[in-house]
């Protein structure tokens, strides 16, 4: 059985046509695009032609992959989101679990500014009946359980730490010193807060299991 033969015998028995490798890498183009695009504040004033020439693609390869702008709004939103959760295993790869954790707080706030910039893109998409927020707090807080579980069987982070406290105290620091221009009082923040998640002789299983 050739390539092409077993595509076409999974299409059939699973009714899914996966991406080609060029469309894939067109549809990242295009989100990238879109994420810079929608992050400025005079988003309102971006077409999506200029996205499709920003992206190197046609605005027909757009349509094929977003009929529309809200659906490219909320799928830019959705892929910086899964960027950030999908980041979890490789640092915890790569570094001991607490610096990991510690990593991707940085990244955290990083996905907030953008998440920020984006703010009256999503609003548009929200009113006009979509929820781009429908699985956001699910996912961060299976990422951030994710982090804390090593980190406290490692003995280096509390055991007794709900991941939505976490998630809460980023969220604050993120709103306190979000702009790239404050990445310096963020950094610092987020050390004071590793601080606090630091194990203490006494602690128990982690919390929110």
């Amino acid at each position: 059985m050739t390539d092409t033969d077993a595509t076409e015998a999974d299409v059939a028995a699973t009714g899914f046509r996966p991406q080609r490798a060029d469309a894939r890498r067109n549809r990242a183009r295009l989100l990238d695009a879109a994420v810079r695009a929608f992050s400025r504040e005079d988003d309102a004033e971006v077409t999506l032609e200029a996205i499709a020439r920003d992206a190197g693609v046609g605005i027909g390869t757009l349509y094929r992959h977003f009929p529309t702008r809200e659906a490219l709004v909320e799928a830019a939103y959705r892929s910086e989101l899964a960027r950030l959760c999908d980041a979890v295993p490789g640092l915890l790869a790569g570094l001991p679990p607490d610096q990991a954790t510690r990593a991707w707080m940085d990244l955290f706030v990083d996905y907030m500014t953008t998440k920020r910039g984006m703010a009256g893109a999503l609003r548009a998409v929200i009113a006009a009946g979509g929820n781009p927020y429908a699985h956001s707090r699910d996912a961060l807080l299976t990422a951030i359980g994710t982090l804390l579980d090593p980190a406290a069987a490692a003995g280096t982070l509390r055991g007794d730490i709900a991941p939505a406290d976490v998630l809460a105290s980023l969220s604050g620091v993120s709103l306190t010193a979000g702009d790239p221009a404050q990445r310096d009082q963020a950094r610092r923040l987020l050390d004071l807060l590793m601080d606090g998640l630091r194990y203490q002789p006494g602690t128990t299983a982690r919390a929110g299991r």
